[in-house]
Protein backbone atom coordinates (compact mmCIF):
# COMPACT_ATOMS: atom_id res chain seq x y z
CA UNK A 1 0.00 0.00 0.00
CA UNK A 2 1.14 3.49 -0.77
CA UNK A 3 -0.11 6.03 2.04
CA UNK A 4 0.87 9.40 1.27
CA UNK A 5 -0.38 12.60 4.08
CA UNK A 6 -0.57 15.71 2.66
CA UNK A 7 -1.87 19.58 4.67
CA UNK A 8 -3.98 21.97 2.94
CA UNK A 9 -3.60 24.75 4.96
CA UNK A 10 -4.19 28.37 4.64
CA UNK A 11 -5.82 31.83 5.93
CA UNK A 12 -9.34 32.28 6.71
CA UNK A 13 -11.84 32.42 3.61
CA UNK A 14 -8.63 30.79 1.46
CA UNK A 15 -11.15 27.95 -0.46
CA UNK A 16 -10.39 24.97 1.96
CA UNK A 17 -13.94 23.48 2.23
CA UNK A 18 -13.95 23.73 -1.90
CA UNK A 19 -10.62 22.23 -2.48
CA UNK A 20 -11.43 19.27 -0.66
CA UNK A 21 -14.37 18.70 -2.23
CA UNK A 22 -12.60 18.72 -5.74
CA UNK A 23 -9.58 16.79 -4.47
CA UNK A 24 -11.93 13.78 -3.73
CA UNK A 25 -13.63 14.11 -6.89
CA UNK A 26 -10.20 14.47 -9.11
CA UNK A 27 -7.76 11.90 -6.94
CA UNK A 28 -10.43 9.18 -6.41
CA UNK A 29 -10.96 9.40 -10.54
CA UNK A 30 -7.18 8.59 -10.56
CA UNK A 31 -7.28 5.17 -8.21
CA UNK A 32 -6.45 6.97 -4.67
CA UNK A 33 -8.56 5.63 -1.79
CA UNK A 34 -8.73 9.47 -0.64
CA UNK A 35 -9.10 9.67 3.58
CA UNK A 36 -9.84 13.27 4.64
CA UNK A 37 -9.18 14.57 8.79
CA UNK A 38 -11.61 17.51 9.17
CA UNK A 39 -10.31 20.46 10.95
CA UNK A 40 -9.74 20.05 14.49
CA UNK A 41 -9.82 24.12 15.34
CA UNK A 42 -13.64 24.04 14.20
CA UNK A 43 -14.18 20.53 15.44
CA UNK A 44 -13.78 22.05 18.84
CA UNK A 45 -15.13 25.22 18.56
CA UNK A 46 -18.43 24.57 17.42
CA UNK A 47 -18.46 21.83 20.11
CA UNK A 48 -18.12 24.93 23.01
CA UNK A 49 -14.68 24.39 23.53
CA UNK A 50 -12.66 28.05 22.74
CA UNK A 51 -9.45 30.13 23.68
CA UNK A 52 -12.53 32.00 25.69
CA UNK A 53 -14.17 29.07 27.43
CA UNK A 54 -10.49 27.85 28.40
CA UNK A 55 -8.78 28.80 31.09
CA UNK A 56 -5.94 30.61 28.53
CA UNK A 57 -5.15 30.36 24.94
CA UNK A 58 -2.46 28.31 25.89
CA UNK A 59 -4.51 25.53 27.53
CA UNK A 60 -6.82 25.80 24.23
CA UNK A 61 -4.20 25.46 21.81
CA UNK A 62 -2.19 22.49 23.60
CA UNK A 63 -5.86 20.75 24.02
CA UNK A 64 -5.97 21.57 20.41
CA UNK A 65 -2.69 20.00 19.42
CA UNK A 66 -2.79 16.46 21.56
CA UNK A 67 -6.19 16.03 19.76
CA UNK A 68 -4.87 16.30 16.14
CA UNK A 69 -1.77 14.05 16.98
CA UNK A 70 -4.07 11.50 18.06
CA UNK A 71 -6.28 12.00 15.59
CA UNK A 72 -4.51 11.93 12.71
CA UNK A 73 -2.32 8.76 14.44
CA UNK A 74 -6.29 6.62 14.65
CA UNK A 75 -6.95 7.39 10.90
CA UNK A 76 -3.37 6.46 9.69
CA UNK A 77 -3.41 3.36 11.65
CA UNK A 78 -7.20 2.65 10.44
CA UNK A 79 -5.72 3.10 6.75
CA UNK A 80 -3.23 0.26 7.48
CA UNK A 81 -6.36 -2.45 7.44
CA UNK A 82 -7.93 -0.61 3.84
CA UNK A 83 -8.41 -3.11 1.02
CA UNK A 84 -6.36 -0.19 -1.15
CA UNK A 85 -3.57 0.17 -3.58
CA UNK A 86 -2.67 3.83 -3.37
CA UNK A 87 -4.27 6.19 -0.35
CA UNK A 88 -4.30 9.57 -0.32
CA UNK A 89 -4.59 10.96 3.44
CA UNK A 90 -5.63 15.11 2.99
CA UNK A 91 -5.36 17.24 6.73
CA UNK A 92 -7.80 20.03 6.56
CA UNK A 93 -4.97 21.71 8.53
CA UNK A 94 -1.99 20.56 9.97
CA UNK A 95 -0.25 20.63 13.58
CA UNK A 96 1.85 23.54 13.29
CA UNK A 97 -1.16 25.61 11.78
CA UNK A 98 -1.54 26.02 15.82
CA UNK A 99 2.07 27.86 15.64
CA UNK A 100 0.04 30.86 14.04
CA UNK A 101 -2.42 31.95 17.28
CA UNK A 102 0.54 31.18 19.77
CA UNK A 103 3.52 33.47 21.20
CA UNK A 104 6.85 31.39 20.47
CA UNK A 105 7.14 30.58 24.54
CA UNK A 106 3.61 29.06 23.91
CA UNK A 107 4.94 26.60 21.27
CA UNK A 108 7.27 25.20 23.36
CA UNK A 109 5.62 24.10 25.60
CA UNK A 110 2.96 22.93 23.57
CA UNK A 111 5.34 20.82 22.19
CA UNK A 112 7.01 19.87 25.18
CA UNK A 113 3.21 18.72 26.22
CA UNK A 114 3.24 15.85 23.71
CA UNK A 115 6.98 14.88 24.06
CA UNK A 116 7.64 15.92 20.21
CA UNK A 117 9.81 18.58 18.39
CA UNK A 118 9.34 21.08 15.44
CA UNK A 119 10.87 19.29 12.69
CA UNK A 120 9.66 15.41 14.01
CA UNK A 121 5.68 17.42 13.90
CA UNK A 122 6.29 19.41 10.49
CA UNK A 123 7.51 16.79 8.55
CA UNK A 124 5.78 14.01 9.83
CA UNK A 125 3.26 15.11 6.49
CA UNK A 126 4.62 14.24 2.86
CA UNK A 127 3.44 17.82 1.23
CA UNK A 128 2.23 20.98 2.68
CA UNK A 129 -0.14 23.56 0.08
CA UNK A 130 -1.14 26.55 1.18
CA UNK A 131 -4.08 28.64 -0.12
CA UNK A 132 -3.44 32.46 0.52
CA UNK A 133 -6.72 34.17 2.03
CA UNK A 134 -9.06 35.96 -0.23
CA UNK A 135 -7.81 38.88 2.34
CA UNK A 136 -5.04 39.08 0.04
CA UNK A 137 -5.27 39.98 -3.32
CA UNK A 138 -8.59 39.39 -3.64
CA UNK A 139 -10.49 40.96 -0.98
CA UNK A 140 -13.70 41.57 -2.78
CA UNK A 141 -14.71 38.06 -1.88
CA UNK A 142 -13.74 37.43 1.64
CA UNK A 143 -16.42 36.58 3.65
CA UNK A 144 -17.44 35.09 7.47
CA UNK A 145 -20.83 33.74 6.16
CA UNK A 146 -19.45 30.00 4.66
CA UNK A 147 -17.68 29.15 8.08
CA UNK A 148 -19.78 29.91 11.48
CA UNK A 149 -15.98 29.44 13.85
CA UNK A 150 -14.54 32.41 11.41
CA UNK A 151 -14.41 35.68 13.23
CA UNK A 152 -11.63 37.86 11.43
CA UNK A 153 -11.60 40.59 9.87
CA UNK A 154 -9.95 41.20 6.41
CA UNK A 155 -7.14 42.68 8.07
CA UNK A 156 -6.47 39.85 10.79
CA UNK A 157 -7.21 37.27 8.24
CA UNK A 158 -4.10 38.70 6.05
CA UNK A 159 -1.77 38.56 9.38
CA UNK A 160 -3.08 34.94 10.02
CA UNK A 161 -2.33 33.67 6.48
CA UNK A 162 1.51 35.14 6.48
CA UNK A 163 1.86 33.76 10.25
CA UNK A 164 0.75 30.25 8.65
CA UNK A 165 3.40 30.47 5.51
CA UNK A 166 5.88 31.32 8.75
CA UNK A 167 4.76 28.21 10.65
CA UNK A 168 5.20 26.19 7.61
CA UNK A 169 8.47 27.54 6.01
CA UNK A 170 11.10 24.95 6.31
CA UNK A 171 8.87 21.72 5.31
CA UNK A 172 10.59 20.42 2.14
CA UNK A 173 7.39 20.04 -0.12
CA UNK A 174 5.82 23.46 0.40
CA UNK A 175 3.77 24.91 -2.38
CA UNK A 176 1.62 28.30 -1.98
CA UNK A 177 -0.89 28.99 -4.26
CA UNK A 178 -2.33 32.86 -4.45
CA UNK A 179 -5.07 34.87 -5.65
CA UNK A 180 -2.84 36.17 -8.66
CA UNK A 181 -5.96 34.32 -10.86
CA UNK A 182 -9.91 33.60 -11.21
CA UNK A 183 -11.25 31.19 -7.52
CA UNK A 184 -11.86 28.46 -10.39
CA UNK A 185 -8.22 28.70 -11.90
CA UNK A 186 -6.63 28.93 -8.12
CA UNK A 187 -8.14 25.48 -7.18
CA UNK A 188 -7.23 23.73 -10.27
CA UNK A 189 -3.40 25.50 -9.70
CA UNK A 190 -3.51 23.70 -6.49
CA UNK A 191 -4.75 20.11 -8.05
CA UNK A 192 -2.26 20.30 -10.72
CA UNK A 193 0.93 21.07 -8.00
CA UNK A 194 -0.78 17.88 -5.46
CA UNK A 195 -0.76 15.82 -9.00
CA UNK A 196 2.80 16.76 -9.67
CA UNK A 197 3.69 15.92 -5.79
CA UNK A 198 2.05 12.17 -6.31
CA UNK A 199 3.28 11.70 -9.50
CA UNK A 200 0.56 11.81 -11.29
CA UNK A 201 1.08 10.94 -14.59
CA UNK A 202 4.61 10.69 -13.20
CA UNK A 203 6.68 12.11 -10.60
CA UNK A 204 7.90 15.67 -12.70
CA UNK A 205 10.14 18.30 -10.63
CA UNK A 206 11.01 21.70 -12.91
CA UNK A 207 13.81 23.11 -11.01
CA UNK A 208 16.17 26.32 -11.63
CA UNK A 209 19.16 27.13 -9.91
CA UNK A 210 21.46 30.30 -9.35
CA UNK A 211 24.68 30.84 -7.88
CA UNK A 212 24.31 34.10 -5.80
CA UNK A 213 26.75 36.23 -3.32
CA UNK A 214 27.73 34.69 -0.27
CA UNK A 215 23.98 36.27 1.54
CA UNK A 216 23.57 38.25 4.62
CA UNK A 217 23.04 35.63 7.20
CA UNK A 218 21.56 37.80 9.71
CA UNK A 219 19.56 39.32 7.99
CA UNK A 220 17.62 36.01 6.61
CA UNK A 221 17.57 35.14 10.25
CA UNK A 222 15.48 38.47 10.62
CA UNK A 223 13.13 36.98 8.43
CA UNK A 224 9.94 35.65 9.51
CA UNK A 225 9.28 33.46 6.21
CA UNK A 226 12.44 31.92 6.54
CA UNK A 227 14.17 28.68 8.24
CA UNK A 228 16.67 27.52 8.77
CA UNK A 229 18.03 23.42 8.06
CA UNK A 230 20.99 21.72 8.16
CA UNK A 231 21.32 18.70 5.43
CA UNK A 232 23.54 15.95 5.19
CA UNK A 233 22.81 14.43 1.68
CA UNK A 234 25.16 11.03 0.75
CA UNK A 235 25.62 9.68 -2.91
CA UNK A 236 24.75 6.21 -3.35
CA UNK A 237 26.51 3.72 -6.09
CA UNK A 238 24.50 3.62 -9.17
CA UNK A 239 24.01 2.47 -12.52
CA UNK A 240 23.29 4.43 -15.78
CA UNK A 241 22.14 8.14 -15.49
CA UNK A 242 20.16 7.82 -12.21
CA UNK A 243 21.35 9.76 -9.16
CA UNK A 244 20.73 7.45 -6.16
CA UNK A 245 21.21 9.26 -2.48
CA UNK A 246 19.74 9.83 1.10
CA UNK A 247 19.55 12.74 3.20
CA UNK A 248 19.57 13.52 6.98
CA UNK A 249 17.60 16.92 7.56
CA UNK A 250 16.84 18.43 10.63
CA UNK A 251 18.55 21.25 13.06
CA UNK A 252 19.48 20.58 17.20
CA UNK A 253 19.73 17.08 16.84
CA UNK A 254 16.28 16.79 15.60
CA UNK A 255 16.85 14.49 12.12
CA UNK A 256 14.33 13.05 9.57
CA UNK A 257 15.36 10.94 6.92
CA UNK A 258 14.93 10.63 3.28
CA UNK A 259 15.77 8.30 0.02
CA UNK A 260 15.84 9.65 -3.44
CA UNK A 261 15.93 8.37 -7.09
CA UNK A 262 16.45 11.52 -9.69
CA UNK A 263 16.07 10.84 -13.47
CA UNK A 264 16.83 13.53 -16.05
CA UNK A 265 14.49 14.27 -18.78
CA UNK A 266 15.94 17.65 -20.25
CA UNK A 267 17.79 20.29 -19.10
CA UNK A 268 14.84 21.89 -16.43
CA UNK A 269 12.77 18.69 -16.07
CA UNK A 270 13.61 15.64 -13.55
CA UNK A 271 11.52 12.43 -12.63
CA UNK A 272 12.26 12.37 -9.02
CA UNK A 273 11.00 9.62 -6.79
CA UNK A 274 11.48 10.19 -2.96
CA UNK A 275 10.38 8.53 0.37
CA UNK A 276 10.46 8.93 4.35
CA UNK A 277 13.32 6.47 5.79
CA UNK A 278 13.95 5.28 9.81
CA UNK A 279 16.90 6.28 10.60
CA UNK A 280 17.87 2.44 10.42
CA UNK A 281 16.95 2.12 7.11
CA UNK A 282 18.76 5.56 6.24
CA UNK A 283 21.93 3.96 8.70
CA UNK A 284 21.79 0.30 6.54
CA UNK A 285 21.76 2.30 2.97
CA UNK A 286 24.90 4.73 4.15
CA UNK A 287 26.52 1.43 3.76
CA UNK A 288 26.29 1.24 0.00
CA UNK A 289 28.05 5.37 -0.39
CA UNK A 290 29.34 5.71 -3.38
CA UNK A 291 33.02 6.16 -2.42
CA UNK A 292 34.28 8.47 -4.97
CA UNK A 293 31.78 11.64 -3.47
CA UNK A 294 32.50 13.17 -0.27
CA UNK A 295 29.25 13.29 1.70
CA UNK A 296 27.70 16.98 1.09
CA UNK A 297 26.80 19.03 4.48
CA UNK A 298 25.32 22.29 4.29
CA UNK A 299 22.90 24.73 6.13
CA UNK A 300 19.72 25.32 3.70
CA UNK A 301 17.96 28.94 4.39
CA UNK A 302 14.18 28.35 3.13
CA UNK A 303 12.81 31.69 2.57
CA UNK A 304 9.40 32.51 1.12
CA UNK A 305 9.16 34.99 -0.93
CA UNK A 306 6.23 37.17 -3.24
CA UNK A 307 4.48 33.66 -2.81
CA UNK A 308 7.54 31.91 -4.37
CA UNK A 309 9.86 29.18 -2.14
CA UNK A 310 13.95 29.68 -2.27
CA UNK A 311 16.32 27.49 -1.08
CA UNK A 312 19.26 29.09 -0.05
CA UNK A 313 22.38 26.53 0.16
CA UNK A 314 25.27 27.48 2.33
CA UNK A 315 28.61 25.62 1.80
CA UNK A 316 31.42 24.69 4.43
CA UNK A 317 33.73 25.22 1.68
CA UNK A 318 32.47 28.63 -0.34
CA UNK A 319 32.50 31.76 1.91
CA UNK A 320 31.89 34.22 -0.94
CA UNK A 321 28.71 32.35 -2.70
CA UNK A 322 26.24 30.24 -2.26
CA UNK A 323 23.37 28.13 -4.48
CA UNK A 324 19.76 29.47 -4.82
CA UNK A 325 17.37 26.31 -6.24
CA UNK A 326 13.33 27.06 -6.69
CA UNK A 327 11.24 24.49 -8.17
CA UNK A 328 8.99 26.03 -10.42
CA UNK A 329 5.79 25.41 -12.30
CA UNK A 330 6.62 25.46 -15.47
CA UNK A 331 10.03 25.96 -17.13
CA UNK A 332 8.95 29.70 -18.42
CA UNK A 333 7.76 30.91 -14.99
CA UNK A 334 9.65 34.28 -13.84
CA UNK A 335 11.76 34.11 -10.51
CA UNK A 336 11.32 37.08 -8.29
CA UNK A 337 14.24 37.43 -6.09
CA UNK A 338 14.46 39.72 -3.28
CA UNK A 339 16.78 42.29 -3.75
CA UNK A 340 19.13 41.57 -0.57
CA UNK A 341 20.04 38.11 -2.91
CA UNK A 342 22.71 39.03 -5.00
CA UNK A 343 22.60 36.80 -7.91
CA UNK A 344 25.96 36.40 -10.13
CA UNK A 345 24.18 33.88 -13.13
CA UNK A 346 22.21 30.41 -13.49
CA UNK A 347 24.06 27.73 -13.04
CA UNK A 348 20.53 25.06 -13.75
CA UNK A 349 22.64 23.48 -16.79
CA UNK A 350 26.20 23.70 -15.43
CA UNK A 351 27.06 20.18 -14.11
CA UNK A 352 29.85 21.81 -11.97
CA UNK A 353 27.41 23.37 -9.75
CA UNK A 354 24.99 20.06 -8.91
CA UNK A 355 25.70 18.65 -5.82
CA UNK A 356 26.92 15.49 -7.40
CA UNK A 357 29.59 17.22 -9.12
CA UNK A 358 30.48 19.06 -5.45
CA UNK A 359 30.49 16.15 -3.49
CA UNK A 360 33.20 15.12 -6.08
CA UNK A 361 35.28 17.80 -6.07
CA UNK A 362 35.13 19.40 -2.65
CA UNK A 363 36.45 17.46 0.53
CA UNK A 364 33.93 18.63 3.45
Amino acid sequence: MEVTKIVITGGPCAGKSTAMSRIQEVFNQKGYRTIFIQETATELILAGINPVSCASNSDFQNCLLKLQVEKEKIYEEAVKKMDADKVLIVCDRGALDNRAYMTEEEFQRALESIHSNEIELRDTYDAVFHLVSAAKGAKDFYTKANNEARMESPEMAAAIDDKLIAAWTGHPHFRIIDNSTDFEEKIMRLITEISLFLGEPEPMEIERKYLIEYPDIEWLKKQENCCRVDIVQTYLSTVGNEEHRVRQRGTDGNYVYYETIKRKVDDFKRIEIERRLTKDQYLRLLMEADIEKHPIRKSRYCLVYENQYFEIDIYPFWDDKAIVEIELNSADEQVNFPKELKVIKEVTEDESYKNASLATNHKM
